[in-house]
């Protein structure tokens, strides 16, 4: 039986990976800074499915927590064969408006947290010649908008480029672009989604369902629903200055509240 790692496992796209990874029979590794939400979630999921669910409470905006987990990747005695970093958070404010050490612990979490954690899985997944990473990024990646999108554009580039230095290794990487999905996510953030239509929003689970369909089959980049492929389409071929000028406009907006 494979095991899978989950980072920010306890809430939005990291709970419903678990949850879709459970019912396929994969043992997990839960990964959050909720020791109590953690024990919850592993005791429902494996009650509900019959798969053997680990903890590790760990916050990464830490080296501690970072390390953590690093440690627990690197355990051949226990291999995970599926990393899933999906933990991450968003500032609520335009540049100047959001303190340094906030935009620092970002840094953290989105870059540094995901560098070394793939580098401490790839060596034994390519050992065993098994293997997926699963790196969450966004659509954002692909907008020109504040520190948010620019760690997602590095998360799709890093990605991108080791999925290419892995190619025939056994190992398949993906960087995960969603749009807007109904998650714990824009709460946390003290974010306003009143201006978001109907239209425009993807559940978790139909998140996951697509990663792991072309994670399946080996396609690197993964952005689920039509709506969403089409805007990423048109990011990449829109002037970067007109791109950049309406994604502020529709930040601020998407900021009241």
């Amino acid at each position: 039986m494979t095991t899978a790692l989950i980072t920010g496992a306890t809430a939005g796209i990291g709970a419903a990976f678990a949850n879709r990874l459970a019912r396929d029979g994969r043992d997990l590794v839960l990964v959050a800074r909720d020791t109590a939400r953690l024990r919850q979630a592993a005791d429902e999921l494996g009650s509900r499915y019959g798969v053997q669910v680990e903890i590790l409470t760990a916050d990464l905006s830490t080296d501690t927590g970072i390390g953590a987990v690093e440690d627990r990747l690197r355990d051949d005695t226990r291999p995970v064969d599926l990393l899933i970093n999906n933990a991450g958070f968003a500032n609520r404010g335009a540049y100047l408006d959001v303190p340094v050490q906030d935009e620092l612990d970002m840094l953290k979490v989105h870059i540094e947290a995901v560098l070394r954690t793939t580098t401490a899985a790839v060596p034994g997944m390519r050992e065993r010649g098994f293997g997926g990473i699963v790196n969450l990024a966004s659509v954002a990646a692909f907008v020109p908008r504040g520190t948010y999108g620019a760690t997602k554009a590095w998360v799709v580039n890093f990605t991108l480029g080791i999925a290419r230095d892995l190619a025939g290794s056994g190992v398949r990487l993906q960087a995960l672009c969603p749009g807007f999905t109904r998650t714990e996510f824009h709460e946390r953030a003290g974010m306003g989604t009143s201006s978001i239509p109907s239209w425009g929003w993807l559940t978790a689970d139909r998140v996951v369902d697509d990663s792991l369909r072309d994670l399946a089959r080996n396609r690197p980049l993964c952005v689920p629903g039509k709506r969403y492929k089409a805007a990423v389409t048109a990011a990449r071929l829109l002037p970067v200055g007109g791109l950049g000028k309406l994604s502020t406009t529709a930040g601020r907006d998407y900021r009241k509240g």
